[in-house]
């Protein structure tokens, strides 16, 4: 009952034109039926902060995947000494707070103190305004949130990959095949449902990108880090209820098609 309502309420109060003064007159409301759904997909902010999203996701998945899987290899095949240090070093990002990490990457981004832009200047190089530039803005929060978050998805293809027997490894060394050869041919498809696990924790989480613009970049410069989750907010702060209850719900399909995109591309198949 307490999550079943809320959401039916949402969902109701998606179809009207309620804001934060109709709380005292909630009868004054009136239903507009799917208007403010069609108000989003000509709101250039909401397309803004929809294109955003859409970039962070194709671009921080795969790298975040491709990052923790290169990790996972590597403590899984003894390349790493002291791998339980390691892997508690790699997992520490995730059990830190959020806001913690994104004040600390402030200050590393910052362009006249930050660490970064420090480190480049003994090295001849002048950095640049990472927060600060409306190009690099969404990208320096994409490695900053592939940096954060790889480190859960290590620990469960570590265990996948230690689940693999030794035995096809060796067989196929026989066979002749390289070590590329068994990556792609023994690794990645038994690690497809780790592979699937991993794509659609992380889809979903990224798709809900809002603490890190928050505190790092206000959403800006120039709209360039605002997310939906951003805008939705936002929406709520302006006491745009039933607009932003609509924004949540594209955010919800959206999130729904993506995690069917990562089943049909990922999933088991019979080939």
């Amino acid at each position: 009952m307490f999550a079943l309502l809320p959401v039916l309420a949402s969902l109701v109060m998606s179809l009207t034109d309620m804001r934060s003064t109709d709380l005292q007159h909630p009868l004054a409301v009136n239903f507009v039926g799917l208007h403010n759904y069609a108000r989003l997909f000509g709101d250039t902010q909401f397309l803004r902060a929809a294109l955003n999203t859409i970039v962070f996701v194709v671009a921080g998945v795969p790298l975040t995947i491709i990052v923790a899987l290169a990790a996972a290899n590597a403590l899984n095949s003894g390349l790493i000494r002291l791998r339980g240090l390691f892997r508690v070093g790699f997992y520490l990002p995730v059990v830190t707070s959020i806001v913690a990490i994104a004040v600390v990457w402030r200050f590393l981004l910052d362009p006249q103190a930050g660490l970064i832009d420090n480190l480049l200047g003994l090295a001849g190089v002048h950095g640049p305004n990472w927060l600060g530039d409306p190009h690099l803005s969404l990208g320096s929060i994409i490695v900053m949130a592939v940096w954060r978050n790889f480190g859960s998805l290590m620990v469960i293809f570590l265990a996948a990959l230690q689940g693999i027997p030794a035995d096809l490894y060796e067989a196929s060394t026989l066979d002749g095949a390289g070590r590329w050869q068994q990556f792609r041919r023994i690794t990645v498809p038994l690690l497809r449902p780790a592979l699937l696990f991993g794509a659609v924790i992380t889809g979903i989480g990224y798709l809900q990108l809002f603490e890190e613009p928050l505190v790092m970049t206000q959403g800006g410069p120039l709209s360039s880090t605002l997310s939906v989750s951003y805008h939705i907010y936002n929406q709520f702060g302006f006491g745009n209820y039933g607009y932003a209850s609509a924004a949540a719900y594209v955010l919800f399909v959206a999130i729904v098609a993506l995690s069917v995109l990562q089943f049909r591309l990922l999933g088991a198949r019979n080939d």
